[in-house]
């Protein structure tokens, strides 16, 4: 079998079932877990899939840039966040992740809404400025200029002294698997401070991203409240999630 047919092969597979196992692959195809392994590697390198331990997850394709992942689903990303803006209530300290859907839930908060919202992405604190009535807490830090956002100690420190009522979580990959993931280390570290800090996390989910993953894990599913995905989404891509028990809300 060509090397092209068999990579072919492997995406077809990897769509049908969510995932593949080097092993199975290699006694399928009739070669070497070796030559599997080379293929998932190229195939992964061209962010076709995502490699893990023994096999390989279909990649998200939300790790482009900021400008770039505002293409993808934009009717879905203004319905999740005009679903999540209508969970904050009177009062709540809600804490809101950076990026293009977050920022949709920003754009639809009321705006004679009184509640603390705290985020570690200026873009985010800029949407909110004409909000007279919302308390809005910048967390600050190093900025990593892919998801415009503040990492590291600083904004670790920063997050461990709030807690929370919500907190509303943006990510590349939702996996019943893998968990939740992101592309950069340090981004998976400060959601996950935020998830820690917050009684309850809201995953906000377009359909591209339900059943993919990234390089690096957030937080698990057994870790989160609820998935707020958009209308479309398939029944295949949600029922994974509702049959572990987290609600999922259509948008």
């Amino acid at each position: 079998m060509l090397t092209s047919h068999r990579k072919r092969q492997i995406l077809s597979i990897l769509k049908q079932q969510g995932q593949v196992v080097a092993k199975a692959l290699s006694l399928e195809m009739d070669v070497s877990e070796d030559t599997i392994r080379r293929d998932l590697r190229d195939l992964a390198q061209e962010g076709l899939l995502q490699r893990v331990h023994g096999g390989a997850l279909p990649a998200s394709p939300a790790l482009a840039d900021f400008a770039g992942r505002e293409l993808l689903t934009p009717e879905g990303k203004v319905a999740i966040g005009r679903a999540a803006a209508k969970m904050i209530r009177l009062g709540q300290v809600v804490m809101l992740d950076g990026g293009t859907t977050a920022r949709q839930v920003a754009r639809h908060i009321p705006m004679d809404m009184q509640a603390t919202i705290v985020t570690h992405s200026p873009t985010i604190a800029l949407e909110l400025v004409d909000h007279l009535t919302l308390e809005v807490i910048l967390i600050g830090g190093h900025m990593f200029k892919h998801s415009v956002v503040a990492v590291g100690a600083a904004a670790i420190g920063a997050i461990a002294q709030i807690h929370a009522d919500i907190f509303f979580m943006g990510v590349t990959g939702v996996h019943p698997k893998a968990g939740l993931t992101t592309g950069d280390y340090e981004e998976a570290a400060v959601k996950r401070s935020l998830s820690q800090a917050a009684a309850e996390t809201i995953v906000l989910a377009s359909s591209e991203k339900l059943n993919t993953a990234s390089p690096y894990v957030i937080v698990s599913l057994s870790d989160i409240s609820k998935i707020i995905t958009e209308r479309a989404a398939g029944a295949s891509l949600t029922r994974p999630y509702e049959k572990l028990g987290i609600p999922v809300t259509r948008a």
